[in-house]
């Protein structure tokens, strides 16, 4: 029989996923609600600023270096490197903490009397949402020079290391989802299921994985924030500073409730599944479901107390925020996957069992938009962080998989409606398929090789449950046959085993004939396929930079810098020494007029509106707020009334004053001097 799509008209029954469809729609307009009222936060750390600034020349050398961060870091005794010219450390040793009130600021100090040229500033931290931050910046002695220092590419947390960390956590939210999502099943939706094996296997993989990601990350935790390198994963050293870390200790907290974990697992497998009296096992079903909810909403607090949950506004907020974002994740998400492995390998699962998970499935669904929201609010801030930052994009994809989930959920739920409404009884169907089977199933059929590839197509559960009862019932076959010879009892065994698979088949492709039971399989792997790559994408979010630090280090960098000039910077600025011909007009050129060299070109006009011949023509360039200069540029002589120079270097953007001296004689000699923007 072939299946038909589902209607989608009125339906009798409750559709609480066909409501959830409409929450798709909204999820936009809530944003634009939420996104308006933004107020300042911070989650990953970023530089905010240093002193001396990214590119500045200094006249002399500074006592110290200062980087001032967006929120809590966490320094070593390496974190901060001052490299001169040749590549060799200028800095004192380990840095200094130097907080004040809010402000966050770490330093270090320098070697007295270091030469002029280019230094380097190489950093590395951990911010307090347990991610790893690095940079690198510039600034120059006396002028700029040549500097054998390579900036690094790359950022921290990178290479085979990174790649590694990253599939151990992804890896570690998809045992979470399994462990959880599973358990809720069986416990809230389909009680009967814990005595199937798949579900079983489904919950206990769940666990294996968590715990195995969970240990990965512990081993990895010190080369991934540290040296990147591989061969530090059994650094001893290292793995005890990882354990004074938030994120070790939460690590290892997560250990420890997986421990709990496995012994809620075997009670919930073990006595549970065996339980018959229905007032012993309600009371059981309290117990676990309570106890299996404080272990998983301690599990998902390792992540809140250690990532992005915990930095920020309103942390005392977020956190719980986050568990019960986490906890609905892994209820939709992994109940999704035990409705999938039951609907195809286990055979009496109902459309009781099914509802049930839809109303579960649609509580989550509405925590899911709620906490999702909150946290978007918190992380991005604004449209034009929503749109023009890495954070603000994954979130949408996100947000358009989510839509897409539940489309395909209110899919499902039409299904499910069939499927209790079906057309087709069990007893049609099995006739049906009973009129299919013959001369498939004859005398061969009950040969060893029939009974193996029937076995194949049953399932491993309903072949070990039809097995077991076939053993049972060993004694009675192996009795006299109908012509009173006597049958031995290995026949007799293997005559009730292969009896006993036919069974199974025959109730396999009982259950397979149903087309509302297979399209709603179908429906669901589509929903599972999708949820998947939802995942993955969440993953990458958590390890992103959030969309409003990204843009507050933005302005913050921007706070400082002039606006960009279009073209090169042009001055005209009269003079006048008090000599006879001592007047005339200074006209500066500087191109490209930006941070970086430039070309400096000086022309000298007299009154009369013709070249000046003049001795002498200095310049010097100045940015007052801050602190920057005069920077000394001498230019040469290139003909009569045109001086030139190669190379000016302007490090940073800001509103510069250009001071010019014009000497008309060995006495006589004037000095003017105009602001320009530099970009």
């Amino acid at each position: 029989m072939t299946a038909t799509a589902p209607r989608f008209g009125p339906s009798p029954i409750r559709r609480p996923l066909a409501a959830a469809s409409l929450l798709a729609t909204l999820i936009s307009l809530l944003f634009g609600l939420v996104l308006a009222g933004a107020s300042p936060a911070s989650a990953h750390a970023a530089l905010t600023g240093s002193d001396p600034q990214d590119g500045a020349v200094v006249a002399s050398a500074p006592k110290e270096v200062t980087l001032t961060f967006s929120e809590s870091v966490a320094m070593g005794d390496d974190s901060i490197r001052v490299l001169d010219p040749s590549g060799k450390r200028a800095d004192t040793g380990a840095p200094r903490d130097l907080n004040s009130g809010g402000t966050v600021r770490y330093g270090v100090k320098l070697h007295a009397g270091l030469p002029d040229g280019t230094y380097t500033v190489a950093w590395q931290a951990v911010s307090a949402d347990s991610h790893p931050v690095s940079g690198a910046f510039t600034f120059s002695i006396g002028a700029p020079s040549e500097t054998t220092v390579a900036l690094p590419s790359g950022g921290a947390g990178g290479g085979l290391v990174g790649t590694l960390y990253g599939i151990a956590r992804y890896a570690a939210y998809a045992g979470f989802v399994l462990l959880v999502g599973g358990s809720v099943f069986v416990l809230g939706c389909w009680q009967r299921g814990a005595a199937a094996r798949p579900l079983q296997r489904l919950v206990v993989r769940g666990w294996i994985t968590l715990t195995a990601a969970t240990l990965a990350m512990l081993l990895l935790r010190s080369p991934y924030t540290g040296s990147g390198k591989l061969g530090d994963v059994f650094d001893l050293d290292g793995l005890q500073t990882v354990l004074d870390t938030k994120p070790g200790a939460a690590l290892v907290s997560r250990l420890l409730l997986l421990g709990a974990g496995a012994l809620f697992i075997a009670v919930l497998f073990g006595a549970y599944a065996k339980r018959e009296d229905e007032k012993v096992k309600k009371d059981l079903t309290f117990g676990l479901a309570t106890g299996g909810a404080v272990i998983a909403a301690g599990i998902a607090g390792t992540w809140a107390l250690s990532e992005h949950a915990s930095t920020g506004i309103q942390a005392g907020l977020a956190m719980p925020m986050d568990v019960l974002h986490l906890l609905a994740v892994a209820t939709w998400l992994g109940g999704l996957a035990a409705l999938l492995v039951a609907l195809y390998r286990t055979p009496d699962i109902g459309s009781v069992a099914v509802r049930r998970f839809s109303r579960v499935a649609f509580g989550s669904v509405l925590v899911l938009t709620a906490t999702g929201i909150y946290q978007s609010w918190r992380q991005v801030g604004s449209w034009s962080a929503l749109t023009g930052t890495r954070y603000g994009q994954l979130l949408l994809i996100k947000v358009g998989l989510l839509a897409v989930l539940i489309g395909l959920a209110w899919i499902s739920r039409r299904w499910t409606g069939r499927l209790t409404d079906g057309t087709q009884t069990e007893a049609e169907t099995s006739e049906q398929v009973e009129t299919s089977e013959q001369g498939e199933i004859s005398g061969e059929a009950t040969s060893a090789e029939g009974a193996t590839s029937a076995q194949e197509q049953a399932g491993p559960e309903e072949t070990k449950a039809q097995v077991a009862g076939a053993r049972e019932s060993e004694a009675e076959v192996a009795g006299p046959d109908e012509s009173g010879a006597q049958v031995a009892p290995e026949r007799a065994a293997q005559l009730a085993r292969q009896q006993a698979v036919l069974t199974a088949t025959k109730k396999k492709r009982v259950r397979d004939a149903d087309p509302e039971r297979s399209g709603l399989r179908r429906s669901v792997l589509a929903e599972a396929a999708v949820a998947v790559v939802l995942l993955a994408v969440a993953t990458v979010l958590t390890s992103t930079e959030p969309a409003r630090t990204e843009e507050e280090a933005a302005r913050g960098n921007t706070a400082v810098s002039a606006p960009v000039s279009e073209g090169p910077a042009e001055l005209s600025m009269p003079f006048d020494t008090g000599a006879r011909n001592g007047k005339g007009t200074v006209r500066i050129e500087l191109d490209p007029g930006r941070t970086g060299a430039n070309e400096l070109h000086i022309w000298i006009d007299g009154s009369d509106g013709k070249p000046m011949d003049v001795p002498e023509v200095k310049l010097a360039l100045t940015l007052e707020s801050k602190d920057i200069g005069p920077l000394p540029v001498i230019p040469d002589r290139l003909t009569e009334g045109h001086w030139t120079a190669s190379g000016v270097q302007i490090p940073i953007a800001g509103d510069w004053k250009v001071a010019v001296t014009v000497r008309t004689s060995d006495i006589d000699q004037a000095t003017i001097d105009k602001n320009v923007e530099i970009g």
